[in-house]
C-alpha cells in the first residue's frame, strides 16, 4: 500500500513536470565545463523552498542524476570534463573522439551510467529501509560516533593533503557554530549582532561556496569557447549492445564499487570513478589499451560515478550522515521541507521517502533519451556565450539567497561565503569538507551534550555500549593508525 501511494506522489503530474525541468536543467549546467552537480542543486535549493516535498526532492536527485552523467559530454568532445565526476576517464573518450569515434565513447557512457544509477537506486530502495529497522536501535551515543566516523572519514577520503582537508572541516564547524547553543540556547560569535543569533543560513552559504566561489573564479579567468571534435548522433547506439555485453561483468563491478565508495563520507563520485577505473586497469584482459581510447576504460568508471549517487543516499536518510557535498545539500533540502533524515522517517513517513526513492530510479531510466537529446544539442548549449551564463548564475544567487530568508543580510553572507570559497579553492583546501562540517556539526555537538548528560560526565559511557564502542573504536583508528604508520615510517627513512 505504501509504495502504491508512493507511486501515485510519484505519477502526479507537477512532480513529472519538474522533474523534466530539471533534467533539461542537469543535463545543461553538467555539459559546461567547470560547473559542477553540487553547483547546479545550490542554485536549485532555493526555487524548491516554495515546492511542496515530493516535486522538490524529486527534482533535486534528478538534477543530481543528470548532471553527472552531463558532465562526459564535453570531457569526450574538448577534453574538458564537465563535472570532477568525468575526470578519470575524460582523457580516454577524447582519444577516441580524435581517432572519429566520439559517438561510441558517449553512446557507451550514456548506457552504462544508466546502469549504474539504477543499481545505486534499487540498493537504495533495499537496503536503506533494512538498515533503518538497525539504526531505530540507535542512541545518542551512536550517532555521537557515526558524526564523529563522517567527519574522519572526510578528511582521510579527500584527495587533498590531510592537513587541509583538516582545515576545510574546521571552518565548517565554526561556520556551524555560529548561533544558540542548542542544548543550553547560549549566543556564541553573534558579536552582539541579532542577525546572527538564528546562526549562517545554509542556503546562502551553500550556494555561496560553490556558486559564487566559481563566478569569482571566471571574472578573474576568463575561460574562452573551445573547439569541439566532430561527431555523428545517429550512429551513437550502434554496436554498444556488443560492448555492454561483452563488459557486463566489469559494469556490474564498477557500480558495486561506487554505490560502496559513495556511502563513505566526504568520497563522491569522483573518488569513485578513479577507483573503478584504476581496477578495471588492472582488471581487465585489454589493460595495455588503457589511456589509448578504449570503452573498457569508460565504461566501469561512469558506472561507478552515477551509482555513488544512490549509495551516497543510504546514509543520507537512514542516519543523516551526507555521503559528499552533493548529498550533504540534498540532506539540506530534506531538513527544509520538515523530512529529518534518521530512521524514524521510514515510519513516520514512509510515502514521501519512497516516492522520492522512484524518483531516483524513475531518473535514471528515463537519463538515455534525455542524456542522447542533451549530446545531439550540446553544440547549441556549448554556443552560449560563458559570460552570460557566469552572469545569469550571479544572478540567481542574489535573488535565490534573497528569496529563502527574504533579508538583505543573507544575500552578504553569500557574498562573505563567496569570498571564502574562492580562498580555500585557490589555496588546494577542498570544500566538501566544510559543507560536511556545516551539516554534520550541529548533530555532533547535540549529540555530544546530550550523551555526556545522560553518562553524568563519565566519558567512558561514550564506550558502554557494543555498537557505540565497535564505532568508537573504527573513528578512533582512522585518526590514530595513520599518524603511527607515518610515524614508523619516517623513522625508517633515514635507515634506508
Amino acid at each position: 500500500m505504501v509504495m502504491l501511494d508512493a507511486l501515485a506522489l510519484l505519477f502526479d503530474p507537477q512532480t513529472i513536470l519538474v522533474m523534466l525541468a530539471c533534467a533539461v536543467y542537469g543535463l545543461t549546467v553538467g555539459a559546461i565545463p567547470g560547473f559542477t552537480a553540487t553547483m547546479a542543486v545550490a542554485l536549485l535549493v532555493p526555487v524548491t523552498y516554495f515546492m511542496d516535498p515530493v516535486p522538490a526532492l524529486a527534482g533535486v536527485v534528478t538534477l543530481a542524476a543528470m548532471a553527472i552523467f552531463a558532465g562526459d559530454i564535453p570531457g569526450a568532445l574538448l577534453r574538458m570534463p564537465g563535472t570532477p565526476a568525468s575526470a578519470a576517464y575524460a582523457d580516454e573518450s577524447y582519444q577516441m573522439a580524435r581517432r572519429g569515434d566520439a559517438e561510441t565513447a558517449l553512446g557507451m557512457g550514456l548506457i552504462a551510467s544508466a546502469i549504474g544509477g539504477v543499481f545505486g537506486a534499487l540498493l537504495l530502495l533495499i537496503a536503506a529501509p533494512a538498515l533503518a529497522e538497525v539504526a531505530l536501535k540507535f542512541s545518542s551515543f551512536e550517532y555521537f560516533w557515526l558524526a564523529c566516523l563522517g567527519l574522519v572519514a572526510a578528511i582521510a577520503a579527500t584527495d587533498a593533503h590531510p592537513a587541509k582537508g583538516a582545515i576545510a572541516l574546521f571552518i565548517g564547524l565554526s561556520i556551524g557554530m555560529v548561533g544558540l547553543d542548542p542544548v543550553m540556547g547560549q549566543q556564541r560569535f553573534t558579536f552582539g549582532s541579532s542577525d546572527l543569533i538564528g546562526g549562517l543560513g545554509f542556503i546562502p552559504v551553500l550556494i555561496g561556496l560553490f556558486a559564487v566561489s566559481e563566478a569569482l573564479r571566471y571574472g578573474i579567468e576568463p575561460v574562452g569557447r573551445p573547439e569541439m571534435l566532430p561527431m555523428k548522433v545517429g550512429s551513437m547506439f550502434r554496436g554498444i549492445w556488443g560492448h555492454v555485453r561483452r563488459l557486463k561483468w566489469s559494469i556490474g563491478r564498477g557500480a558495486g564499487i561506487g554505490a560502496i565508495v559513495g556511502a563513505i563520507p566526504g568520497a563522491g563520485a569522483d573518488i569513485a570513478a578513479y577507483i573503478s577505473y584504476a581496477v578495471a586497469r588492472k582488471l581487465s584482459p585489454n589493460g595495455s589499451k588503457f589511456g589509448t581510447g578504449t570503452v573498457d576504460g569508460i565504461a566501469p568508471a561512469t558506472a561507478a560515478n552515477n551509482a555513488s549517487v544512490g549509495g551516497a543516499l543510504i546514509p543520507a536518510t537512514v542516519f543523516g550522515i551526507p555521503g559528499d557535498s552533493l548529498t550533504a545539500v540534498i540532506i539540506g533540502v530534506l531538513y527544509m521541507k520538515g523530512l529529518n533524515p534518521g530512521p524514524t522517517v521510514f515510519i513516520m513517513q514512509p510515502t514521501l521517502l519512497y516516492a522520492i526513492f522512484f524518483a531516483f530510479l524513475l531518473a535514471n531510466i528515463i537519463m538515455v533519451p534525455f542524456g542522447f537529446g542533451a549530446i545531439a544539442l550540446f553544440r547549441r548549449i556549448l554556443s552560449a556565450p560563458p559570460g552570460v551564463v557566469m552572469s545569469l548564475v550571479v544572478l540567481a544567487c542574489i535573488v535565490g539567497a534573497f528569496a529563502v530568508e527574504n533579508t538583505t543580510f543573507a544575500v552578504l553572507v553569500m557574498l562573505g561565503a563567496g569570498l571564502l570559497g574562492f580562498y580555500m579553492e585557490e589555496n588546494g583546501i577542498p570544500l566538501a569538507p566544510a559543507i560536511l562540517g556545516v551539516v554534520l556539526g550541529p548533530i555532533l555537538e547535540s549529540t555530544f551534550l546530550t550523551s555526556l548528560a545522560k553518562a553524568q560526565g563519565n566519558y567512558m559511557e561514550f564506550f558502554s555500549r557494543p555498537l557505540a564502542g565497535s564505532l568508537g573504536a573504527v573513528t578512533l583508528s582512522l585518526v590514530v593508525v595513520p599518524l603511527i604508520w607515518g610515524a614508523v615510517r619516517k623513522r625508517r627513512a633515514p635507515a634506508a
